[in-house]
């Protein structure tokens, strides 16, 4: 099971206010998607719901019941909410009321049934929503009744990448715990944790800017490899650009590399910086020149639904032009 790495200093700050004895009833988990805020979560409820038991971090023995039940799924007093499947099998845009209050469409146990009563395996309940910015507004509203009138034997854990998008009396509600980017020997760590092989870490590392979540992401589009491909078609002579070109744009076609693609409309235009910050002169300004072409080509892509090939097709011109003196 992945295990959270670094962070410290909220694990820290967690537990000592279980320690102190009144708690906060409510939690905000606040950084850049990608650091580890939901598998904090789920390792805080964990611990939370196996009775805060001592030792390091938020460490649970594997064969302690809660852990058990968690790891099946099956906790009793815990609650996750997300984005549910709609009736077209697709994600919702949203998180909607009726995960929270019943409604005629709700599917599963909305969050008020779950907190009627009393914990049933131990003495609290753990409700976790990730992320809290999916919520619409009346579904914010419908969770702002339970953060208003808080229960002794409940803690709420709010995931949020936005907290900006929240309502001021969420946030007003809520212990703001702020997440940071991680050093790169700790993206490095979780990395060797999941098995991406050794000799991709540096490329991931470099392009996750701290973020372990990004750098998984980006292990699974091929990342390496496509790194690879971009710097030997930085090294490519004019004459054999287009076929390279060609080629890296037959690469990203099809929904399958949609990941592929993704990673090429960031790490084109980065590598065209990388490269104008070691120019001087005329080459330096023709490699500024490419890289803010990159930039906007990069940046419209998505937005304005580009066709893949022709984006993919200019980027590696530009970086093949890193080649001419």
């Amino acid at each position: 099971m992945t295990t959270l790495v670094g962070h410290h200093d909220q694990v820290a700050a967690f537990r000592d206010a279980f320690a102190g004895g009144r708690p906060h009833h409510a939690w905000l988990l606040t950084g850049p998607q990608g650091l580890g805020k939901a598998l904090f979560a789920h390792e805080a409820a964990t611990w939370l719901l196996a009775g805060c038991p001592a030792g390091e971090g938020l460490a649970v023995a594997d064969d302690a019941p809660a852990a058990r039940f968690m790891a099946a799924g099956s906790h009793l007093d815990f609650k996750y909410i997300a984005r549910e499947e709609g009736s077209t099998g697709n994600l919702r845009a949203e998180i909607v009321i009726g995960q929270i209050v019943r409604r005629p469409d709700s599917v599963g146990q909305p969050l008020r049934e779950f907190l009627a009563g009393t914990p049933m395996l131990g003495p609290r309940r753990v409700v976790v929503i990730d992320a809290a910015d999916d919520m619409n507004r009346n579904t914010a509203n419908a969770l702002l009744k339970n953060l208003e009138e808080p229960s002794e034997t409940t803690i709420f854990l709010l995931v949020s990448h936005m907290p900006g998008r929240l309502l001021p009396t969420i946030r007003s509600r809520c212990r703001t715990l702020r997440f940071q980017p991680l050093p790169d020997a700790d993206v490095a760590r979780v990395l060797d944790t999941a098995g991406v092989p050794p000799d991709e870490h540096d490329a991931l590392v470099q392009a996750a800017n701290g973020l372990p979540g990004r750098a998984l992401a980006l292990a699974e589009t091929g990342l390496a490899a496509l790194e690879k491909e971009l710097a030997v078609l930085a090294a490519t002579p004019p004459a054999a650009a287009p076929a390279r070109a060609q080629a890296l744009a037959r690469s990203v076609a099809g929904k399958a590399n949609v990941g592929r693609y993704t990673a090429l409309l960031e790490r084109a235009p980065a590598m065209l910086a990388a490269a104008a910050r070691t120019r001087q002169g005329p080459a330096r300004a023709r490699a500024i020149a490419d890289w803010e072409a990159a930039s906007r080509l990069a940046g419209d892509a998505m937005p304005l639904q580009l066709e893949p090939g022709q984006v993919a097709f200019s980027l590696g011109m530009a970086l093949a032009r890193l080649s001419q003196p």
